[in-house]
Formats: C-alpha cells, structure tokens, sequence
C-alpha cells in the first residue's frame, strides 16, 4: 500500500490488482471499477481506517483469486466466554434520564438487559445480573458484585439523555486513561485477594502485588476498548442508528470494576424520535441483539488471536 499524506488517498496493490481510496469518500476503484461502500473511508489516530464492508466487497474477491480461503473452525461462545455480569442502570427511587412522554430510563435499561442476559444463556454463557427488578443498587454495590464474581467481562447498560433534543445516537464507554491504574493498583494489592500460586512466586510482597494488579488494569482497559469497538461496530451493521462511537469515562462501574468493562448508551430518551423507538419491545430487542454481535465479535478475535500465538 502507498498512501500519499497531501490528497489522503491510498493505492494497494496485489499481484494485477489495484484498490484506490480516498479518506473521507465513499466511492473506491477496485481494479478500476467504481464501487460504493455504505460508510465512508476514515482516519482515526493516523490510521486509516476502513468500513467492514470493504472486506466483502474489494479484498475478498481478490485474495480469493489468488488463494482457497482457510477454513476456521469456530468455537462455540460458552467456550470463549464463560461468565458475564450485565448492569441494568439505575433502579428504584433513581429513575436516571426520563424522557419527554415519560418514560423513564430505569425501566429502558432493566429491559433490554434482561433481553441480552437471554441471549447470552442461550449461548451457554452463565450471567450474573446486579439487578432483575425495579430496585435501587448503590454504584459501589454494582462494584462489588462484579468484582466478586469472577467474570469474563462486565456490561453496564444506559440510556442518554441531553439538553440538546436532536441530539441522537448509540455509544460505548470505556474507562478514562486519565483514571490512574497505578493507583487503583495499589489500592487493589493492599485490599483484594490475588490468586497467586505461591510457589511461582519467591514473595508476594505489597510492591510485587501492586505490580501484578498494574498489569491486571492495564490489560482490562485494552480489553474494554476491544469490546466496545465491536459492540459499535455491530449496532452500526444491525441497527438503523447513528453510532457517536467508543468514547472514554470516569464512571465509577468503570473505574471500579478489576475485569474488562463497558458502559453502553443505548439511545437518547431526550431525543424524541429515540424515546419512541426505546419505548418499544422490538428495538430494545434488536438492540440486544446487536449488543450480543459485538460480544460474539469479540469473542470470536480473541479465539483467532489465541490461535496465532500458537
């Protein structure tokens, strides 16, 4: 591949076969035929950054050409992914965002993330819920719960709401890199139990515990973000949604919890075109769904990246 800086154009190249590209436009060359992808071509962080819909559409036929695609086995989710703990937001007296005919964000989240919690124990994923009913769990409850409860990751569902009305759309958090994991790390090695094998180690002493817990938050914050670019992902592939996309935050669930974790905003019930669409059963639903396709996604990369390692 050459990119060139000034126009912000790409050309690849693959034995006869050529892609042209440009950041910011739609329209490819695929060995100069014009073809148009649904989302533009992006840069992000430096990067070019393509739809998943230029896999299907320009390097799959090419590479098919030059060779008969591997067959990957796929692993079942329950063998990937053991464990999750989904967060209905809010509960009893703390109603969070209501929207303009009422509806209230409390009764949105528990909904979709009973739907999801469903979907996932049909894929043979054991599910621990902070809360199944209309009731008030303090944050550092929520905490706790995940904490303790030895998952794979940890899911916390919301819906948004902004003074701004026409202000619409579904995004991911991930906890801020502003939050110290050092700190947190230290905090962890004087107050939680690591399950060390003491004979791998010649002391398990406060610094080598803070240490190991400095690597634990570390590795979760790239995990987190992984799991919510996929979850982004799949609600743009699944949902007729505007997808704000992966930001960060400081939210204590966040912070808090010791495992890969994510916040989803579902939706604004500010926005009222949003608040009719979260009112009903089939897009919280679809929602679900789409929630579900990004954790499969993700799932499914680890299960390719372990692979590699081998």
């Amino acid at each position: 591949m050459k990119y060139d800086t000034f126009t912000r154009t790409a050309h690849l190249v693959k034995e006869s076969h050529t892609i042209d590209l440009m950041a910011g436009d739609n329209l490819i060359l695929v060995d100069k035929r014009a073809v148009l992808l649904k989302y533009p071509v992006d840069i992000h962080n430096g990067i070019l950054v393509v739809p998943a819909q230029f896999k299907e559409i320009a390097l799959d036929p090419i590479f098919k050409v030059a060779r008969a695609p591997a067959v990957t086995r796929v692993e079942p989710l329950y063998s990937l992914v053991k464990k999750v703990v989904i967060d209905p937001g809010h509960g009893g007296r703390d109603p969070g965002a209501i929207g303009r005919t009422g509806l209230q964000e409390k009764d949105v989240n528990l909904d979709i993330a009973k739907r999801l919690a469903n979907r996932l124990r049909k894929e043979g994923v054991e599910v621990i819920m902070t809360r199944s009913t209309d009731i008030f769990i303090p944050l550092g409850r929520r905490v706790e719960i995940a904490n303790s409860s030895g998952a794979d990751f940890f899911i916390s569902v919301h819906s948004n709401a902004n003074r701004t009305r026409t202000l619409n759309g579904f995004e991911v958090y991930y906890v801020s890199p502003t939050v110290s994991d050092s700190t947190r790390a230290s905090y962890a090695a004087r107050n939680c139990h690591l399950n060390l094998d003491s004979s791998s180690f010649a002391s398990q002493s406060l610094a080598l515990k803070a240490i190991l817990w400095d690597m634990v938050y570390t590795h979760s914050r790239a995990e987190s973000i992984s799991l919510a670019r996929d979850i982004c992902r799949s609600a743009g592939d699944m949902l007729d949604v505007r997808v704000i996309g992966v930001k960060d935050a400081r939210y204590e669930v966040l912070r808090g919890a010791r495992m890969p974790a994510v916040l989803v905003e579902v939706g604004f019930l500010s926005n009222p075109k949003e608040e009719q669409l979260l009112k009903g059963g089939y897009y919280r639903e679809k929602l679900s769904e789409a929630i579900l396709g990004g954790i499969l996604n993700y799932a499914r990369n680890l299960q390719l990246a372990e692979g590699q390692k081998r």
